[in-house]
């Protein structure tokens, strides 16, 4: 897996900071989780290097592919997290738990902000996802709009077994992709979702075997290079705002954004 981030964009990072690589090349970028030997842990400093890395996206990208070394995507929060002491220069949780409800909303949505940007309509972000993808792990998948998935791939949610619930923003998209009653049930058991219930249930667009992901991804992501930047914008833009609408709604939405579309076609756009 480690020379998977030479095959989708070479060059010099452009940030390479608490466990997480920016590489640009051209119209993709390709954010790698860099700790293997924790299995891709997460802590707030790496959620930090995260919402920096979409920051730095420059604005020639079209695709951002999200992956990570070694065996496992992400196993989830680092158990660091769990322990009195917590992450060095970082408010333990009981720290965090200790203090007034503005502080503790406010911290939240700071960890939130890695997770959020992968949605942006200018973009289509991909999580190449093998091996363990726990907690965390699962909600930084569910946060991009595609996920290619190896064979040997394991998502469970398991904060709702720790005492906890998932607040990365994982709940609303895992929601929309397998349905109020199938996330309940995932998130309250805490089991694994293997790769073959993951494309059942549209949680991944396509499973395949571990040594062909980097490939498939490659393939999908110069897929989408071939459309027009203008309009896979509004074609997300409009599928994204469809969960919000009514049919009506989104009948004049879709108006809306191809006579954008025509008459940018037309040289007449603004």
């Amino acid at each position: 897996m480690a020379s998977s981030a030479q095959d989708l964009g070479p060059v010099s990072p452009v940030l390479d900071k608490d466990g997480v690589r920016l590489t640009v090349d051209d119209a993709i970028a390709t954010v790698t989780l860099t700790n293997p030997a924790k299995r891709n842990a997460q802590s707030p400093a790496l959620w930090r290097a995260l919402t920096e890395a979409g920051r730095l996206l420059p604005g020639s990208v079209r695709v951002v592919v999200l992956r990570g070394e070694g065996k496992s995507f992400s196993a989830g929060l680092d158990r660091q997290a769990f322990t009195p002491e917590g992450f060095d220069g970082e408010p333990s949780f009981i720290d965090l738990a200790r203090g007034d409800d503005a502080t503790l909303d406010a911290t939240i949505a700071e960890y939130q902000e890695a997770f959020t940007w992968w949605r942006r309509s200018d973009i289509v972000s991909i999580a190449a996802v093998q091996g363990h993808a726990i907690g965390a792990g699962f909600q930084l998948a569910l946060a991009c709009d595609l996920r290619v998935v190896a064979d040997d791939v394991q998502f469970a949610m398991r904060e709702t077994s720790l005492g906890l619930v998932p607040d990365l923003t994982g709940t609303h998209p895992l929601v929309a992709l397998v349905g109020y009653a199938r996330a309940l049930e995932i998130c309250a058991t805490g089991r694994f979702v293997m790769a073959e219930e993951a494309v059942n249930t549209g949680l991944a667009n396509v499973a395949v075997p571990a040594a062909e992901l980097d490939a498939a991804v490659s393939d999908l992501a110069s897929a989408l290079l071939a459309a027009p930047r203008d309009a896979v914008v509004e074609t997300k833009a409009l599928l994204r705002g469809a969960q919000d609408r009514s049919y009506e709604e989104q009948r004049v939405a879709e108006r809306a954004a191809q006579a954008r579309r025509l008459r940018d076609l037309a040289g007449l756009g603004e």
